[in-house]
């Protein structure tokens, strides 16, 4: 009972607006005392918590994100998206799309994805005739693939938190993150059919080489991480650090966007974020830490399989309260709270930790394009100038394919699984 209250107490935190890392500490913190435990454990479980090389990720990661996001390749992004998937009905809003998904292997954040794409987008989508609340809709909704294509913070996260390698998590998370792209696509294609919107004439194959060649040296980063992993020449944080190395050079002497003093400054932005994210995972390992003594994923398991024993009803169950919870906090608090308590449910009905992982972050991240959170909409409403809840309402029937993706990774091992059988099998 202690454990479910102190629970309930992190969460309260959590809505009300505290920092994530100060919300889990307290609460942490609130059980070890009450519980009578030696308070050393809370030293002892943050510093053991951030004790890993596997964490060298995420700054490096977090560095790359920035340095691509200033490295003035969004136009290029654009561009090879126009001569691909141009032609398609709803020509631009398949751009967008598709754009997304190119550039969420460089950043590997919806935040970063909504902001670079959405500003260049959306007026132009607009000035082409599309509605300004259909153009920032498609922009959120196709910016949930960002922490999913690797390089990604959050399945790193989930790694952390669970234990779950995160080489694997990270190519597990490439087909998922096309299924996503691909149920907007074909969301795009019957909307934009019923109101007419517009596409391009089909690219000839020079035009769409050409489009290729001028970004191949963006396009050939997350190559660099997936083909490093993949075979086993580095590991993840290896692969991050030497696709940074290829990004500065990239960024300063072949492209020429970025100065040494954007460098400083884009240094000094991703040290501030890389220290936050740390700061959160020691504090959400001591909460680990009261999870395993309090047997806290013990009874909730034994709640769950005393409504039902069925594989595939916990597996819906589980989605329908990920995207709950999805509504009300960011994925990456989310996986903090709960990866510890239901990874274990979930591996014992069945379930390669590996899937769950991606199906965690997906269906977390589709809160990100929801409200009240939705942090991707704020952004694109204030980007298209749109009132709020008449974006909301445009984006609700985008909810149906992205929630189909979520049931498809959830039910069938394969769509996140056949790639890590192809390569580690």
């Amino acid at each position: 009972m202690l454990v479910v209250l102190i629970l309930l107490f992190m969460i309260l935190l959590l809505v009300i607006g505290v920092p994530v890392a100060f919300a889990i500490g307290a609460a942490s913190l609130l059980y070890i005392f009450v519980s009578g435990y030696d308070l050393s454990m809370v030293a002892q479980s943050m510093v053991g918590g951030i004790d890993s090389f596997t964490l060298l990720a995420v700054p490096f990661f977090l560095f790359l994100g920035a340095i691509m996001n200033t490295g003035g390749i969004t136009e290029k992004i654009i561009e090879i998206a126009k001569t691909m998937v141009g032609h398609f009905k709803g020509g631009l809003a398949q751009v967008n799309i598709f754009a997304s998904l190119i550039f969420s292997g460089l950043s590997g954040s919806a935040t970063a994805d909504t902001v670079a794409l959405g500003s260049v987008l959306i007026p132009a989508m607009e000035k082409e005739g599309y509605d300004k609340k259909f153009a920032a809709a498609i922009t959120a909704t196709s910016s949930i693939v960002g922490p999913i294509i690797p390089p990604s913070i959050t399945l790193i996260i989930f790694g952390i938190v669970t234990g779950t390698p995160i080489g694997p998590l990270l190519i597990a998370g490439i087909i998922p993150g096309l299924l996503v792209s691909i149920s907007l696509m074909i969301y795009t294609y019957f909307i934009s059919k019923k109101r007419g919107y517009k596409s391009y004439p089909k690219a000839s194959i020079k035009a769409r080489g050409r489009s290729l060649y001028k970004g191949s040296f963006a396009l050939f980063l997350p190559l660099i991480i997936v083909i490093g992993i993949v075979s086993g020449i580095f590991t993840a944080t290896e692969s991050a650090a030497i696709a940074v190395l290829y990004a500065v050079i990239i960024s300063l002497f072949v492209y020429r966007t970025v100065s040494l003093k954007d460098l400083w400054n884009i240094t000094k932005e991703s040290t501030f974020e890389s220290a936050k994210i740390l700061i959160i995972i020691a504090a959400a390992s001591v909460f680990a830490w009261v999870v395993t003594r309090a047997k806290l994923s013990d009874k909730v398991a034994d709640f769950i399989f005393s409504v039902t024993t069925n594989q595939y009803l916990i597996i819906l169950i589980i989605i329908v309260f990920l995207l709950i919870i999805g509504l009300f906090m960011l994925p990456s608090e989310g996986i903090l709270v709960f990866g510890p308590i239901l990874t274990p449910i979930m591996i014992a009905i069945g379930m390669d930790p590996i899937q769950f992982g991606v199906l965690m972050v997906l269906t977390l991240t589709i809160g990100g394009a929801s409200p009240p959170v939705g942090i991707m909409l704020y952004i694109v409403a204030d980007i298209a100038k749109v009132r709020f809840m008449e974006l909301v309402k445009e984006v609700m029937p985008m909810y149906v394919p992205l929630i189909v993706t979520a049931i498809l990774v959830g039910f069938f091992p394969v769509f996140s699984l056949i790639l890590i059988d192809l390569f580690y099998g």
